[in-house]
């Protein structure tokens, strides 16, 4: 080996070992970012010696592929499960214990106590105030659904915001990374940069990513709606300042097309928007109509009938329509939506109304008719007659999603089954999501993700070039050295 060869292959070593500093320098920086790809500056070996021609990314687009998905589904699921988890707060957590539910059964025992003891004011004041409290929770349960399906629609106008502002700074990187594409550059830091937006995009909505000619890339929703295709296609929604129970909530639209909400307790929801949609519009809906099917129930059972020609008229319990008028007997077989909001007492029995609890008692709180017009204290049959239909099956709405044909009591504590059956599924399921997405994130970050160990290993073999590369120039300088005496 010649002197010049010599120097070239010394010079072509630290040029090396400068660049694979470097990009290991790099590496070891990043560590900790979870949007970071690990670089590798690849060497190869011609006639004119070893060159970095390189600098490659551990891209694994099959890897990042699955973990979107992963994201897409878990993030769904947890959203579905924070909803339900809302409206269980509802009830009073674990126990159940401001559920109406709860209150029926104690409305139903205080019913008990009093047609055992007829002539007790203090048992009619009870059993008055118990169907007050039943009142009171409908009404507390309907606003609190209400409050859930709005804060569900607040969060679908942030998270809509938020990815049309993901969407432009898509654009953005992926613009990037076709100029440095087709300019040879190195379109690593745009391509991470992409990545992690596109990672954020996919936990909002479900996305499908196609990769194109000059390193471009469009995105569908997985029902092939178009999110992006050069352009970062518009997500438009308007949100509804408040929440009634008549209230529908508007659709989320991308590109022109409705978005479809979710499904089912292990949901269909590829990404938050689609779960929040379930929520407001499916769930809460679906239990507040249980809580309006009890508030019916109450005010039919409760009725009374009387006058010439017989009419009946509500009692123990009245209501109000939507346009605010009192309601009469409900006599149809749908649900009658908002009716669990404007139940009440009626005033003709609240002692501190001016009313008279013993009214209970005769059934004459309407007015219609009196069933102990002679006034006998040990009267009980009207009561004997109330306490029973309480236990008796009644006629709900199927679309209500319970079973139909049940007695009040049953109904409640079915409406609870319901919601706590639908939380424990979606408890299951978002376990199971949680640690797909964990498997997912682990495999991905094996594959493209910085191992210290290995780039400070990778470090002392640079630095064994490094010393190496001194030695040969160690070895010119001494030859050149002995050259020059020589000369001399």
């Amino acid at each position: 080996m010649s002197l010049t060869s010599a120097l070239n292959t010394a010079q072509s070593i630290f040029n090396n070992t400068g660049t694979q500093s470097s990009v290991v320098s790099t590496n070891i920086s990043n560590s900790s970012n979870s949007d970071y790809v690990r670089r590798q500056a690849m060497i190869t070996t011609s006639l004119n010696g070893a060159q970095v021609v390189k600098i490659s990314r551990a891209q694994e687009d099959a890897l990042l592929k699955q973990w979107l998905k992963a994201s897409a589904q878990d993030s769904g699921q947890q959203t579905l499960l924070g909803g339900l988890t809302d409206l269980k707060s509802i009830m009073g957590g674990n126990d159940y214990e401001t559920s109406p539910a709860n209150y029926l059964s104690t409305f139903r025992e205080k019913l008990q106590a009093f047609r055992t003891s007829p002539s007790s004011t203090i048992a009619a004041q009870s059993a008055v105030t118990a169907a007050q409290d039943v009142a009171n929770s409908l009404n507390d349960a309907t606003k609190s659904v209400q409050a859930v399906r709005q804060g569900a629609d607040k969060e679908i106008a942030t998270q809509v915001s938020t990815l049309n502002t993901l969407l432009a700074q898509f654009k953005t990187a992926n613009d990037a990374v076709k100029s440095a594409t087709a300019t040879g550059g190195n379109p690593a830091d745009a391509l991470d940069e992409r990545d992690k937006l596109l990672k954020q995009i996919s936990s909002i909505v479900g996305v499908n990513a196609v990769d194109r000619d000059n390193g471009d890339m469009a995105l569908y929703t997985t029902d092939g709606t178009v999110v992006f295709d050069t352009i970062p296609r518009t997500v438009t929604f308007v949100a509804q300042d408040t929440y009634t129970t008549q209230t529908k909530g508007n659709a989320i639209y991308i590109d022109g097309v409705a978005l479809a909400s979710g499904k089912g307790s292990t949901s269909t929801a590829q990404g938050s928007l689609q779960a929040l949609l379930q929520v407001r519009d499916d769930i809460a809906p679906t239990f507040q109509s249980q809580l309006d099917e009890i508030a019916k129930s109450l005010v039919t059972m409760f009725s009374e009938t009387g006058g010439a020609p017989a009419t009946t008229q509500p009692g123990l319990f009245v209501w109000k329509t939507a346009v605010g008028t009192p309601g009469g007997t409900p006599t149809a077989a749908g649900v009658i939506d908002g009716i669990a909001g404007t139940i009440t007492v009626n005033a003709a029995v609240i002692t501190s109304q001016g009313g008279d609890p013993m009214k209970l008692r005769d059934g004459s709180i309407s007015g219609l008719t009196n069933l102990n017009p002679t006034g006998k204290s040990g009267f009980s049959d009207n009561l004997d007659a109330l306490y029973t239909a309480m236990g008796t099956a009644q006629t709900f709405s199927a679309t209500a999603g319970l079973s139909s044909n049940v007695n009040i009591m049953d109904y409640a504590s079915n409406s609870i089954g319901w919601l706590e059956q639908y939380r424990s599924d979606a408890t299951t399921a978002s376990e199971n999501t949680s640690a797909a997405l964990s498997r997912s994130t682990e495999a991905y970050s094996n594959e493209t993700g910085v191992n210290l160990d290995e780039e400070l290993t990778l470090l002392l073999d640079i630095e064994q070039s490094y010393k190496a590369a001194t030695k040969i120039l160690n070895a010119v300088d001494e030859m050149l050295k002995s050259l020059l005496d020589i000369a001399s």
